[in-house]
């Protein structure tokens, strides 16, 4: 027994071919490295999958003053969280392949 590649659909079946048959290009509105506006601050796409897209957002930097009156500032680490991979945001680089 001969296995091919991938067996077409019957012709005779022409209302699969057009349901099934059909490669989707890319089924999600969002894509790994978009950069998007998100609660009006910049976020990038970091990865993209069925169920969610994980965002990383960067937090402001801290400023405040010891007791001892000594101004000190440090940046924290960047915040990811989920959204639908359809969610309707700004998407700011919308040149894309």
């Amino acid at each position: 027994m001969k296995l091919s590649k991938r067996s077409l659909p019957d012709p005779a079946q022409a209302e699969f071919v057009g349901i099934l048959w059909q490669p989707l290009a890319h089924p999600f509105r969002l894509r790994a490295g978009d950069v998007i506006r998100f609660d009006h601050r910049l976020c990038r796409v970091v990865r993209v999958n069925e169920c969610a897209a994980v965002i990383l957002m960067n937090r402001p930097v801290r400023e405040f003053k010891t007791r001892f009156d000594k101004p000190v500032r440090f940046t924290p680490p960047p915040v990811t969280f989920r959204i639908s991979p359809q969610s309707e945001v700004e998407i700011l680089n919308p040149n894309r392949k």
